[in-house]
């Protein structure tokens, strides 16, 4: 970036906002400009000093974080970072947040945190640079999924890798999936206490059924598995019964869960029974593993960056060669089950 990243903290505890401010100007392509302790006074101060990037608290007093979101996002939208608390009722809000339209979310530290708010300042730098067009809009919140009987299902795995963008990615592709889908394993950059509450909310959202992996848990027509986040990684394992396997080794490309362990060992599993799909996200996680399952013969499909929230899991996969596919996030639902069906003489 040419300048600095111009940010506004918004959080109604004045500690809180010296703990992001301090954290946020430690990176010199970072600046805070400006600081609010409520909605009345960061939309005074969004009219005044135009921020790049806004970090916005979920819970505030007269209007919380989520109601004042839905206003920037249909009144001026631009790029949002929720910093919310680490327990199921925050991440329940950010879920929200994130389909309202926020960029991404980090949480709240607590005592003992190593690297307090994790990689905000890379986030809000990201954020700054971003093309996404945001909108106050859940995305394909009605879109129909595809009947079973008119969906035969084959012998692939889906693996899907994502990260920043992957909660609407991930609702927009799932929800085009029918009730007897194939078996999916989903590796999603998430903290640990977010990844249950994101599973029940596709579960709700979605025909088939959605869960948090759990080691050992055997891979079934009809089944989506998303990985813990937290200390383990996700493996799919066991060739005459897939299943999946939580495994504790330290970060990949700085993730735990890592979308390259996954794409891995079903690279090593499947071979050509398998779809791998890499979705919106910072970095590079996920694009030599894609480059593994497209070498050990599955098909591949990575988002187009018109329609990426960060251009870059998807943009490293495909100068690797790793992306046969290169589709609009709205066309790589329907793509995956045309990858995915039995043929009519019978399955591929």
């Amino acid at each position: 970036m040419s300048s600095p990243a111009r940010v506004l903290v918004v959080d109604d505890s004045p500690t809180m906002r010296g703990l992001i401010t301090a954290v946020l100007n430690s990176d010199p392509e970072v600046s805070v400009v400006g600081q609010a302790g409520d909605a009345m006074e960061a939309r005074a101060a969004i009219k005044q000093l135009n921020p790049d990037v806004v970090t916005l608290d979920i819970e505030m007093p007269n209007m919380n974080g989520l109601e004042f979101l839905d206003k920037i996002m249909k009144l001026r939208p631009m790029p949002v970072i929720m910093v919310s608390t680490m327990t199921h009722r925050g991440a329940e809000a950010t879920l929200a947040a994130l389909e309202i339209g926020a960029f991404d979310c980090v949480g709240k530290p607590v005592p003992g945190d190593a690297r307090p708010f994790g990689d905000l300042a890379e986030k809000v730098k990201a954020a700054a640079r971003s093309q996404h067009r945001y909108s106050a809009a859940a995305p394909s919140a009605s879109a129909a999924p595809i009947p079973a009987n008119d969906f035969r299902v084959g012998r692939k795995i889906v693996a899907i890798g994502s990260s920043t963008g992957g909660v609407e990615a991930l609702i927009t592709v799932l929800q085009k999936f029918p009730r007897n889908c194939p078996p999916t394993v989903i590796t999603q950059h998430m903290p640990p206490t977010f990844t249950k509450s994101f599973a029940e909310r596709l579960n709700r959202l979605c025909a088939p059924v959605v869960e948090e992996a759990t080691d050992g848990a055997r891979l079934e027509i009809g089944k989506i598995y998303l990985a813990p986040g937290g200390d383990r990684h996700l493996q799919v394992v066991n060739a005459s019964a897939p299943s999946c396997r939580l495994v504790e080794r330290p970060p990949v490309n700085g993730h735990r869960p890592s979308v390259d362990v996954l794409f891995d060992s079903v690279a090593e599993l499947a071979g050509r029974d398998a779809v791998g799909v890499i979705l919106t996200g910072m970095g590079r996680d996920g694009a030599s593993g894609l480059l593994k399952m497209r070498h050990a013969g599955a098909r591949t499909i990575g988002q187009n960056e018109k329609t990426c929230v960060v251009y870059g899991m998807p943009r490293v996969a495909h100068e690797l060669g790793a992306v046969e596919l290169q589709l609009p996030l709205g066309s790589i639902g329907e793509e995956i089950l045309k990858l995915t069906a039995a043929r009519k003489e019978g399955i591929e």
